[in-house]
């Protein structure tokens, strides 16, 4: 009889867990619904997630990036120092862009929820997604101070008890070239937790809950337990991993060194590069988040993603480095160091699980931000998303244009299009951009952009990286392709264009794009015929 209670008891937490989940899903569909932002609506840049009373994340939704879900994850709590539990009412919403309390750049808004069920604070939910324009540069990295990066909002209430906040919405409005698109966010996030607040009452109502604090438990405990039990199963043992990448005004260092000894896991960056003067920093919340993410996607990826699962995992690094820059360094495009640490996590795997790693991959996404003045006429600021290819995999080729390890899609062209006078000219994939194995990498694309009116426009460069350095095959197999940037001139001529700077667009010429491939597993002799025969009948070599 005990058994039986105990195996239905078991039954109907499981139940309740994956309900919590379905209601952070519903959560970040809202916040895709009502984005006004194309970054946040067609490319879902964004997370969503669901916390208890103490600031430990529960649940996250599938839609979103691993670097807004895992920096999340510790933003809370932030919260939580500036606003206790125990001050906050009915109708309160809190809000940040500290890049080194919030998610790793002042783009990205993070707006908390506080729960209340019947006068009692039962649950947090918490919600980000990146903002085309806060003010500052824009998104380049040419900054060298988070100070002229853009507008710093530090925790405030955009919300206190029901109540908008008009005057936090007025000075972001005030700083942004986008202010009706970053009003339209910001309301979108606070609407999005409204969402999941109403779903999780409905739930709490249903399964005649007073609270989510045994749910809770039984999350935490045993997701770090299942974790904990697939960390175990590696060897012991230390192991490093190096990489090399374009950097601004010189190539950036990566080292890591994993740590494991029974069922703790360590990493450590000790030796890799000094904080950079331009704006490509990884702040360490946003370090640590992909470095988890790299890690738990080869030792526990079906172990569901929340605190008690994130909490096995250490990471340190020195203070000043590259991937824990200290305030004010300027960090706008940190994702081009954020992004390639789960390479460099797999790296250090390859390892503890020989021939189970995939391939390197093209890593940070490249962000087409493109714009134009009123002095040039016809002001505009869009931005676009450009995906290389990943890694091929142990038994299969990589992805060919996706996005890992965010997980971003691409912002569809005829949106671009409708919002500025710009013209996707080409936009294809990229022949033998993957690099060559047994299992052969994903391929990158080319992009051809122009302006179809008189005046040029400028695009930054920022987040261009492995032009220099491609990404790396596993196992015998090779490299990818490398990026590159072109313009051609309205003359004819054709004119490379190397590092992360702002790239001026001359009126009639166009904007060549060819990001870079995913690296190959295996040798290139041994991969079937059949692949080769279909890759040549498909143009893809």
């Amino acid at each position: 009889m005990n058994k039986d209670h105990d195996r239905l008891r078991a039954i109907h937490t499981q139940v309740m867990w994956n309900r919590l989940i379905s209601v952070v899903e519903e959560q970040a569909q809202a916040l895709l619904r009502t984005a006004f932002g194309s970054v946040a609506r067609e490319a879902g840049d964004l997370s969503a997630g669901v916390y208890d009373t103490r600031g430990h994340m529960l649940a996250q939704a599938v839609t979103g990036t691993p670097g807004h879900v895992n920096t999340m994850a510790v933003a809370v709590q932030h919260f939580l120092d500036r606003y206790p539990a125990e001050q906050l009412m009915p109708g309160d919403v809190l809000i940040t862009n500290d890049p080194w309390m919030g998610t790793g750049h002042l783009f990205d808004f993070v707006v908390v929820t506080p729960v209340f069920l019947q006068s009692r604070l039962v649950a947090f939910f918490a919600s980000t997604c990146h903002t085309i324009d806060v003010g500052g540069r824009g998104f380049t990295a040419d900054a060298q101070s988070v100070f002229e990066e853009g507008t710093c909002i530090p925790h405030l209430k955009i919300m206190r008890q029901g109540t908008l906040n008009e005057d936090v919405l007025a000075i972001v409005q005030a700083n942004s070239r986008n202010p009706i698109e970053v009003r339209g966010d910001l309301l979108s996030l606070i609407t999005c937790n409204q969402v999941g607040a109403r779903r999780l009452l409905d739930m709490l109502a249903e399964f005649r809950m007073q609270d989510v604090e045994a749910l809770a438990d039984h999350i935490l405990t045993h997701s770090a337990q299942a974790t904990r039990r697939a960390i175990a199963r590696l060897p012991d043992g230390e192991w490093t991993a190096e990489m090399s990448i374009d950097g601004y005004d010189q190539p950036v260092r990566l080292v890591a060194t994993l740590r494991k000894q029974g069922d703790r896991l360590t990493v450590d960056y000790e030796g890799s590069s000094k904080a950079s003067a331009f704006g490509i920093n990884s702040p360490k919340c946003y370090s640590d988040a992909y470095s988890i993410y790299g890690l738990k996607c080869l030792i526990a990826a079906d172990v569901p993603n929340n605190a008690g699962s994130l909490a096995p995992f250490e990471v340190r690094a020195p203070r000043g480095c590259v991937v824990h820059p200290l305030r004010p360094s300027p960090v706008t495009a940190r994702h081009v160091i954020g992004q390639m640490l789960p390479d460099l996590m797999f790296g250090c795997l390859e390892h503890a699980l020989q021939g189970q790693v995939p391939a390197e991959s093209a890593g940070s996404i490249w962000v087409l931000a493109m714009a134009r003045d009123a002095a040039q006429g016809g002001p505009f600021n869009v931005m676009g998303v450009a995906l290389g290819g990943t890694g091929a995999r142990p038994t299969k080729d990589g992805l060919s244009t996706t996005a890992f390890p965010s997980g971003v899609g691409s912002i569809p062209v005829e949106i671009t299009e409708a919002q500025s006078p710009l013209v996707y000219w080409e936009k294809e994939y990229l022949p033998g951009s993957g690099g060559a194995g047994q299992w052969r990498g994903g391929l990158a694309q080319r992009i051809v952009i122009g302006a179809r009116d008189g005046p040029g426009f400028v695009c930054s460069a920022a987040t261009f990286d492995r032009r220099q350095f491609a990404a790396r095959g596993r196992n015998g197999g090779q490299s990818g392709a490398p990026g590159r940037v072109l313009l051609h001139l309205a003359n004819g001529d054709t004119r490379p264009f190397e590092g992360k700077g702002v790239i001026a667009v001359p009126a009639g010429a166009r904007l060549c794009v060819d990001l870079p491939g995913g690296g190959g597993f295996g040798p290139p002799r041994e991969r079937p015929t059949e692949l080769q025969l279909r890759d040549q009948r498909n143009g893809l070599t």
